[in-house]
């Protein structure tokens, strides 16, 4: 038996920061939806389980209904159920919604656990879920909560605050989860995607698509394969139609501020090629760039590179841009300048002066004196006595 397991969509909710010509509506949490459903079909999976927020806001009935709807109709049609909780932000809309798309079905409906059970190929799956009753839930739902278990695989899906202590968010403790009896736990919430295993995968699903700048690598569901009564493998899908990349460029021996251009596009040509070996194939690439080393056209090449760069050349198909830029790299400055300024890197760079200073120099001789009284007992402890090594700085 396959199961697809899909984090947070957030339906209604569009990306930002685009550059021209690149329509949102391809991009965003429809286009992932769309995507994840293709490949539930192409793989034949028994079920798709949605670890809420479904839908990103109460006032986004209609954009919801629209997506969620055309993605049953056709999973149905394909013989695929779509078995989903409610989360934080869809805990009012995402009943309304189940009530009228056909083929989805909410699990936990007013806060109460409740669970599905599902079958083929000799493989019997429960899946156990609580929804949200309203935005907030301040109590964690897990605490006493025990699965009864009657044969087959029994899997949970929640939308929660895992390890919180507090919070309006269902704050809900690892240990309660553990003590619950699953085999496995499948979590919305957070967006980031946790290293999910098999056999006992427990953790969060993450986004399927990159919904704000801190979404960076790889979005997208998570295909569960069951066999012999348990979780046999894991796998995650990179199917995030756009997808945000940390790409760093060292500055360092840039003849001119133009350099930096070249030195991005064989990076980001560099990193179209991992992505495509990994399976990912998104619509649109963000970069987000750091930028490292020293150089004296840093500045420059920073500017050039946040003010450019909307459409890189990069092949494979997807739109390549830089999103953020963000300049860590200086400009390089002798250490003779350095010494005479009176912050912390003034006060290395006159020690470093220091230090070729001839040995009889007072300034040296002090310095080292000083070192010397500061090392002396680390130097003594009794782990380091197997170095036998001389006294330090001598």
């Amino acid at each position: 038996m396959r199961i697809l397991a899909v984090g947070d969509l957030h339906l209604g909710r569009r990306p930002t920061r685009l550059p021209a010509g690149l329509d949102p509506a391809d991009c965003g949490p429809a286009a992932a939806w769309a995507r994840a459903v293709e490949r539930a079909l192409a793989l034949g999976v028994r079920a798709v389980l949605l670890a809420g927020d479904v839908v990103d806001h109460d006032d986004d009935f209609y954009e919801g209904f629209r997506a969620l709807e055309d993605g049953a109709r056709r999973l149905r049609a394909g013989g695929i159920d779509v078995i989903a909780v409610a989360g934080n932000h869809d805990g009012r809309v995402l009943p309304r919604l189940a009530e009228r798309v056909e083929g989805v079905r909410l699990l936990g409906r007013g806060g109460r656990w409740e669970r599905a059970v599902l079958e083929a190929d000799g493989e019997r799956l429960s899946v156990w879920g609580w929804s949200f009753p309203d935005r907030h839930f301040p109590s964690d739902p897990a605490r006493g909560f025990r699965i009864e278990r009657d044969g087959g695989l029994h899997l949970g899906l929640l939308h929660c605050d895992l390890d919180a202590r507090a919070g309006g968010y269902a704050p809900t403790a690892r240990a309660s989860l553990e003590a619950a009896g699953a085999d496995g736990w499948l979590l919305g919430h957070i967006h980031v995607p946790d290293a999910l295993h098999a056999p006992e995968p427990l953790g969060y699903l993450g986004a399927v698509t990159a919904l704000d700048r801190a979404d960076l690598g790889p979005r997208g569901p998570w295909l569960l394969e069951l066999a012999g009564g348990r979780v046999a493998r894991v796998a995650h899908l990179p199917l995030a139609p756009l997808r945000r990349e940390r790409l760093a460029l060292d500055l360092t021996g840039l003849a001119a501020p133009d350099e930096a251009r070249d030195r991005l596009l064989d990076a980001a040509r560099a990193r179209a090629a991992e992505l495509a070996g990994a399976g990912a194939s998104p619509e649109a690439v963000a970069l987000h760039l750091a930028l490292s080393g020293a150089s004296p056209h840093a500045d420059a090449a920073a500017a050039l590179l946040r003010d450019e760069a909307a459409d890189l050349p990069v092949p494979g198909g997807a739109r390549w841009f830089v999103a953020a830029v963000d300049n860590r790299a200086e400009p390089p400055v002798p250490v003779e300048r350095l010494a005479e300024r009176a912050d912390p890197a003034g006060i290395l760079a006159r020690r470093l002066r220091l230090l070729d200073a001839p040995a009889d120099d007072p300034g040296r001789r002090a310095l080292l004196a000083a070192a010397r009284r500061r090392l002396a007992p680390v130097a003594g402890r009794a782990e380091y006595a197997a170095l036998d090594a001389e006294a330090p700085l001598t």
